[in-house]
């Protein structure tokens, strides 16, 4: 339900994957001439392109131009990354990234100060997880400097928290946690998926009780 109004309240149809890798062909080395003549002449025939770069040095077919033109490529438009890509990068802590994927975080991160800010109250909202005395006074803190940001889902995730403050501030500041309930929850929803609701309730408890 909850990825249905995700998708629903989405102004555009989700990007789930990044655009492939493509393999090196023999146009690589031409695609500021090719975007700066179809820029000037969106109509320019592939033979006048093919003629010119190979003026330039190609050596390659026309075929392997036309298929290079019709995947975008000398556009370079393709996206760099997805928004999940980019929320899971963000998400993982620093440490455990891979060398390219925090190059890439790095990069995004410089691209705009809203990506400055975003990656940075991330990390220190983070940092709040670990429950500490004094993290309910950095927790107001940290929702005073968020709402100065020009970040509205973020505003709104404010919101949520000083709904319920109170269990909030329990849950970053005490050591106890419903960790363990919520796992006997999860299995408990796998017992009954793996049924497919064809099962009543005394075998699930059986079930339950023999694991």
């Amino acid at each position: 339900l909850h990825t249905v109004k995700r998708y629903a309240r989405s102004p555009e149809p989700p990007a789930d994957r990044i655009a492939p890798r493509d393999r090196p062909t023999l146009v690589d080395p031409y695609p500021d001439h090719l975007r700066q003549r179809r820029s000037d002449n969106p109509a320019v025939p592939v033979t006048h392109l093919l003629h010119e770069i190979r003026e330039l040095g190609y050596t390659g077919s026309a075929n392997l131009l036309v298929r290079y033109l019709n995947q975008g490529r000398a556009e370079g438009d393709r996206p760099v990354t997805t928004p999940r890509h980019l929320t899971r990068l963000l998400l993982t802590h620093p440490e455990h990234l891979r060398t390219k994927d925090a190059d890439l975080l790095g990069l995004l991160t410089a691209a705009c100060p809203e990506m400055t800010a975003l990656t940075r109250l991330t990390g220190e909202f983070a940092t709040l997880l670990t429950p500490a005395q004094a993290n309910d006074n950095k927790l107001t803190h940290w929702i005073i400097t968020a709402r100065a940001c020009d970040l509205p889902h973020l505003h709104s995730f404010c919101n949520g928290l000083e709904l319920d403050r109170a269990a909030v501030n329990a849950g970053l500041t005490l050591p106890w946690n419903n960790g363990r309930t919520e796992g006997v929850n999860t299995r408990t929803k796998k017992i009954m998926r793996q049924m497919h609701g064809r099962a009543g309730f005394d075998l699930l408890r059986h079930r339950i009780l023999l694991q």
